[in-house]
This record gives C-alpha cells, structure tokens and sequence, in this order.
C-alpha cells in the first residue's frame, strides 16, 4: 500500500512539474518581451524578475537557463533571478549560460560570454549604486549622477560558484574559476581559480 502511494505521489508531481513548465516558459516570454530583450532561446524554472530601463539594451543567446523556483534550486537564500538594465546600460548574455538565483545590474556595460554558469545567489553588479562623497548622497540627482560605474566582462567557460559577488571594473578570463562566496574586486586572468575576500589566486 505504501509504495502504491509513493508512486502515486511521483506521478503527481512528475504531472504538476510538466503543467509548471509550459506556464513558466509562457510567462517567462512575457517579462522578456514587454521588457524589449532581444533573446534567441530559453528554458526556465519559473520566471526571473526584468527590468529593463528606457534607453537600456539587453541580449541574450541562445539555450539561456534560470533557476527562480525553490523547487529548482534547493541550495538556501532563494530568490527569484533579477535582470536589471539602466537607461545608459548594455547587457550582452552569451549561448549557454545559466544562473540560478542569481542578480545581475547593469548601469554601464556587462559582457557574459558562452558556456558561463553563475551559481546560486551570485550577485554582478557594474555599479556603485551610490556616490562615495557622503554629500552627494543627499541628494538624489546628484548622488546618480557622480556614481561610479566601470564595465564588467565574464569570458567563456567561466564558473562562478555559489554566494559570490562581482563588481564593477572586473574582468574574468576565459575558463576561469570563482569559488563559492568569493568577492572579487580585481580582474582574474584565463585559466586561474580564485576565492576569498576579497578574492585571490588559488592556482
């Protein structure tokens, strides 16, 4: 009788997640195209959050994968993935990458090549998000305007590991590897794996 019930649940669940998936895929298009991303091909897990400013530019290749559902990505601090575009901001995602949980905003400029996979909670920003002089900060204009932003570019076959956090100015080589919860303030060249905060040549 239990295992009649055991399987009768997996079925159930196996129906549910086929439903899921259609409405994830379908609504997915929607936060893509009423937000004017140009992307070829995706396959999501729930749906991520988008916001693409007027003026802002976003792209995205082909066979693009995104975690937004607990259910997908088991591993603690969920959150939905976010895309977030300024009016002066150019996002370029390549072929084949995925992220899970992950946010990434971009005021200036961000670059994330082929085969690139950003694990959970990973955090990219280009931005400062604020001035540095305390009186700017006080008012709103001026705090925006005299933000610092610099260009983020991620090659190919990058892997950035759970929990990590990359800011502005960085550039990570091809093949490259972040470890898990790492800050990463300085570009890292092909080939090298980092980690730590901030983060540092492994080897």
């Amino acid at each position: 009788m239990k295992t009649i019930i055991v399987y009768f649940f997996k079925a159930l669940k196996l129906l549910i997640s086929k439903i899921l998936y259609f409405i994830d895929q379908f609504l997915s298009f929607f936060v893509f195209y009423t937000n004017g991303v140009e992307i070829i091909s995706f396959n999501n897990k729930g749906w991520p959050r988008v916001n693409v400013a007027l003026g802002g530019y976003c792209k995205i290749g082909s066979n693009f994968r995104s975690n937004n559902r607990i259910m997908s990505n088991p591993i603690g601090r969920f959150n939905k993935c976010s895309i977030v575009v300024g009016p002066r901001g150019k996002l370029f995602i390549g072929n084949n990458v995925g992220m899970s949980s992950s946010a990434v905003v971009c005021q200036n400029s961000i670059k994330i090549g082929n085969n690139v996979n950003i694990g959970g909670n990973v955090v990219i920003y280009d931005t400062d998000f604020h001035s540095l002089n305390s009186p700017d900060r006080l008012d709103i204009e001026l705090d925006l305007k005299n933000t610092n932003t610099k260009p983020v570019i991620i090659g190919n076959n990058v892997f950035i590991g759970a929990h990590s956090t990359i800011l502005k100015g960085v550039i990570i080589g091809d093949n490259a590897i972040v470890g898990a919860c790492s800050v990463v303030t300085k570009s890292i060249p092909p080939n090298e794996i980092w980690a730590g905060n901030p983060a540092k040549k492994i080897r």
